[in-house]
């Protein structure tokens, strides 16, 4: 490999290699010269494609902060096997240097007893912070806020205050900087650009915006992360029941809860857990989706029971059978659809009769116009097909209403496990078919039962 080409972009396959001959060598102005370019991102990704005989002495070539800025970018199972290859005193330095949401996350997921431990070695105002942190339930705004943000006072001169930011900053605290009255209470916001551009004498309480847009310590995690979207910051403060500025919410780590509640939200809705990843066993994987899927199979028998019901109906009509999958899927599918629409509407928002009334509403309309278009296709077909417009008409007409109904299932057993404080995800497209394909099944053979005379 041609190392002295300058501007080319080595990929991230190439740039290990070159630091596995570094490592081997004992080149070391080569390896820093190589590793310096690398983000941590990628130098994670370096780290897990390094050999593993070489893993310890890769490891110790960096300093403790590259170290955390690595293992922020890995998983928690990545994380754990990184600190064991660290060992318990440079572990401990590493865990001081990474950021205190990402770490909260780590230490969440831990033992107590493993987590107690590394508390306990740890600096004691670091483990402070951490133990105040984990005080405050999971998922919360409390959880996952940071200490990295700059706060002034009130009666500071604009001057004063600069003077106080020349410190380098979080870039979150580059553009907002929280201003509180000498008990800690958050009072107000000013940006970095409107202080630099005033009067030196001027006070930062003349410039400070006073409606402040901010989370509380124990707001679900999902609503704050919403409140950062809608309004575009770039951080969020956070305060207590008396409103004293207890940390902020950085744009990534909301970008973090964002993909860690859609992946947890498509596992659900698909039966399958949220706790079940690449790196699960498969036996925990089994015992985490069977009794799911248990339960499915015996609400399933259910259809079998009405299929069975209407044996008569079957027998003297048995073109209707080419229909039943047909109408069983079609119902399926639209509950579905709604299931996702009110899952991902739900996030982070609260509901108020207005609102479930108009959702409900739309639904029915829309419910409506698709069983219309569908329910009029299908009786063509079904004429075209076996030459009966009375049993097309049977077949549109059924498949009207179930798709009506399956729409409105979709709608609203999600509606009523929110308004139950029950995790809305957990109406999960399995059970939502399951459900529609015993409604549809028991509307379709009914409307059929109703005209087997004429159809005879």
């Amino acid at each position: 490999m041609n190392r002295s080409h300058p501007k080319k972009d080595f990929s991230v396959e190439e740039i290990t290699e070159l630091l596995v001959q570094s490592v081997q060598t004992q080149n070391l102005p080569e390896f820093y010269k190589w590793a310096k370019e690398l983000h941590p991102y990628d130098l994670s990704l370096v780290y897990k494609k390094f050999p593993k005989e070489e893993t310890k002495r890769f490891l110790l070539l960096f300093k403790p902060g590259v170290l955390a800025d690595m293992a922020e970018a890995l998983t928690l199972h990545e994380q754990v096997h990184l600190f064991e290859q660290l060992g318990p005193e440079r572990t401990l330095e590493v865990m001081q240097k990474m950021n205190k949401s990402d770490l909260i996350r780590f230490m969440h997921d831990l033992p107590l007893k493993r987590r107690e431990e590394l508390l306990s070695n740890m600096n004691l105002d670091h483990s402070a912070i951490i133990r105040s942190l984990l005080n405050f339930p999971p998922e919360t705004a409390g959880r996952i806020m940071t200490d990295r943000y700059r706060t002034l006072l009130a009666h500071e001169t604009a001057k004063e205050a600069l003077r106080e930011t020349q410190a380098p900053l979080h870039i979150s605290a580059v553009r907002y900087l929280y201003v509180t009255d000498d008990e800690g209470k958050l009072v107000g916001v000013v940006s970095y650009r409107t202080l630099a551009q005033a009067d030196d004498k001027t006070p930062v309480e003349e410039l400070m915006t006073r409606r402040v847009i901010h989370a509380t310590v124990d707001m679900d995690q999902e609503e704050a992360a919403q409140l950062l979207q809608r309004y575009e910051f770039m951080a969020l403060p956070v305060v207590d029941e008396n409103r004293r500025l207890c940390g902020v919410i950085q744009m990534d780590d909301v970008i973090d809860i964002i993909m860690d509640e859609a992946s947890e939200d498509i596992a659900k809705m698909g039966g399958g857990g949220k706790d079940i990843d690449f790196d699960t066993k498969p036996l925990v994987a089994v015992r985490r989706r069977l009794p799911w899927l248990i339960l499915l199979l015996f609400i399933g028998l259910i259809s079998g029971s009405i299929v069975d019901f209407f044996e008569d109906t079957l027998n003297q009509v048995v073109a209707l059978a080419f229909f039943m999958p047909m109408i069983a899927g079609m119902t399926g599918n639209t509950g579905t659809q709604s299931l996702a629409v009110v899952v991902r509407g739900l996030i982070g928002r609260k509901l108020d009769k207005s609102t479930v009334l108009a959702l409900i509403g739309r639904e029915i309309k829309v419910g409506t116009m698709i069983g219309l278009v569908c329910g009029l296709m299908i009786t063509v077909i079904a004429y075209f097909w076996q030459g009966d417009w009375l049993l097309g008409a049977i077949i549109g007409v059924s498949l009207f209403f179930t798709l009506v109904i399956g729409t409105l299932t979709g709608t609203c057993i999600p509606l009523l496990l929110s308004r139950f404080n029950v995790d809305p995800a957990v109406a999960s497209g399995p059970l939502i078919t399951t459900l529609n394909d015993i409604l549809s099944l028991f509307i379709y053979f009914g409307i059929a039962t109703r005209f087997l005379g004429a159809l005879m």
